[in-house]
């Protein structure tokens, strides 16, 4: 909370400090601005510095060069809505409540975010785009400035709650949204900010209802800006070893639901939907090399902290998956995680440790000087960007909880566990068709050894790590 008192004409800024719980309270002392640009189902492997075979992406990658890319970033949910409030919170799913893409509008004003803590400490907040925690696009505590898309917003021509007046703004919406941020940027202030921009991309145009189900809006499937259409008509992307093998030991994807044709080449992912996300990539891009200038400009840039992330995977026609994102395999959770942040002074190093989406909130709120005491399951980030040899985790919990969208996937609630060698994936409603893979020896995930006798010793210790990690808080 902010007390601003007019004393001899000139303003004398108050800031009290409130705990959340009987447990929480911080200390701060000003901190650097802080950009968190959030793609939407970006997949790890989705820019030019990761390996991409043909999408030209400068400004991303700059900001792998320049700074800290997490070679192993993991979402704790790969679906939007529940791993939007990890990234949040810091909280695993079953922590914070946001377990699926239903609506959660109430749930999602109660969350206790790292913006409402800046915002407590004094920064300047804003949030720009896509918050999809339920269909209500007003606006959440903890900001300044509001822009919120309902649902999951439009390519075309999107309407924007703007401070709690809605009203719909002609053009692309990623260059809308760059807009915003520019402006917010451009303010003068006397309090670091912090800005959240949350990119409709790399989405399809489509409606969310309140259960979770979707149908296409207008111009349906991903939408490039004009300027970028037919960029990359004829380019081939380069798949993986996995892609289009019908699953032969996975008994949860190889169920008869009703007349869906069984996972293979047919059910894959079609090259021109890789080219246009590809091409629709672009325009978040282009966005954020206008930002860095802007910062540079102002002379801002070497005092503010970027990060960009995916909120989980996508399937390029991975195991024969097509749009259902949400499983447990490589694919589905590993995402993007890439900050800049010159107070540090490193540049262009690759952290192969194993992180997650709710490593973030401790991480920023790290970076502000917020000694937090709130309940978070995520650890700053920090240790390992300095290069301290730190204990660090061995295993990461992965979580989803089973909604109304994808018939293929319904009852595949799960509770997975992925070490630094072995996945083990325990399914809730289907019974004996758990999975196990060494990614050592099987990194495509294509052989589950569940049921060897030699792989009972090492079932069982994922199964112990398991619980342990379901019972950390």
């Amino acid at each position: 909370m902010t007390n601003r008192v007019l004393i001899n004409g000139s303003v004398l800024l108050i800031i009290i400090f409130f705990s959340f719980t009987s447990k929480s309270a911080f200390v701060f002392k000003p901190g650097p601005n802080i950009i968190f640009i959030l793609v939407d189902d970006m997949r790890w492997d989705e820019f030019g510095n990761a390996g991409h075979p043909y999408l030209k992406t400068p400004h991303i990658d700059r900001l792998a060069a320049e700074g800290f890319k997490f070679t192993n970033a993991f979402c704790s949910t790969p679906l939007c809505s529940p791993s939007r409030a990890s990234f949040l919170t810091g909280q695993y799913a079953h922590n914070h409540g946001i377990i699926d893409n239903t609506k959660r509008n109430e749930r999602s004003h109660q969350l206790i975010s790292f913006p409402k803590i800046l915002h407590q400490a004094g920064y300047n907040t804003a949030f720009l785009g896509k918050w999809h925690m339920g269909n209500d696009d007003s606006p959440r505590p903890g900001f300044d400035y509001w822009a919120g898309m309902e649902g999951q917003g439009e390519a075309i021509n999107p309407k924007l709650n703007i401070n709690g007046k809605r009203q719909q703004i002609n053009g692309y919406v990623t260059d809308i949204l760059n807009d915003f941020a520019l402006k917010f940027i451009r303010e003068k202030r006397s309090m670091p900010f912090l800005l959240y921009l949350s990119h409709k991309a790399l989405h399809p145009n489509i409606v969310q209802r309140d259960d979770g189900s979707i149908a296409n809006i207008g111009e349906g499937g991903f939408i490039p800006s004009d300027r970028h259409k037919g960029r990359y008509a004829d380019a081939v992307f380069k798949r993986r070893a996995n892609v289009a093998i019908p699953p032969s030991d996975k008994p949860a994807l190889m169920r008869k639901i009703g007349e869906l044709p069984p996972l293979g080449a047919t059910t894959s992912t079609e090259e021109q939907t890789i080219r246009d996300r590809a091409e629709m990539l672009l325009a978040v891009d282009e966005g954020l090399g206008i930002i860095l200038q802007e910062l540079e400009n102002t002379g801002q840039l070497d005092q503010t902290a970027i990060v960009l992330a995916g909120d989980n995977g996508y399937w390029y026609g991975e195991h024969g998956l097509n749009d259902e994102r949400r499983l447990a395999y490589e694919e589905g959770i590993r995402i993007p995680l890439l900050i800049r942040y010159p107070g540090l002074q490193s540049k262009g190093v690759s952290i192969p440790s194993m992180v997650q989406n709710i490593d973030l909130a401790p991480t920023l709120l790290d970076l502000a000087g917020i000694k937090k005491k709130i309940d978070m399951d995520g650890r700053s980030l920090l240790p390992l960007m300095k290069g301290r040899n730190v204990p660090w985790r061995k295993s990461i919990l992965i979580e989803y909880y089973s909604d109304v969208v994808f018939p293929r996937i319904k009852n595949m609630g799960y509770k997975a566990v992925r070490t630094e060698r072995y996945k083990y994936i325990q399914y809730e409603e289907l019974k004996g068709m758990d999975e196990l893979y060494d990614l050592q020896t099987d990194p495509f995930e294509l052989k589950n050894i569940i049921a060897p006798p030699e792989s009972q010793g090492i079932l069982t210790r994922l199964q112990a790590e398991l619980n342990k990690l379901l019972k950390s808080r």
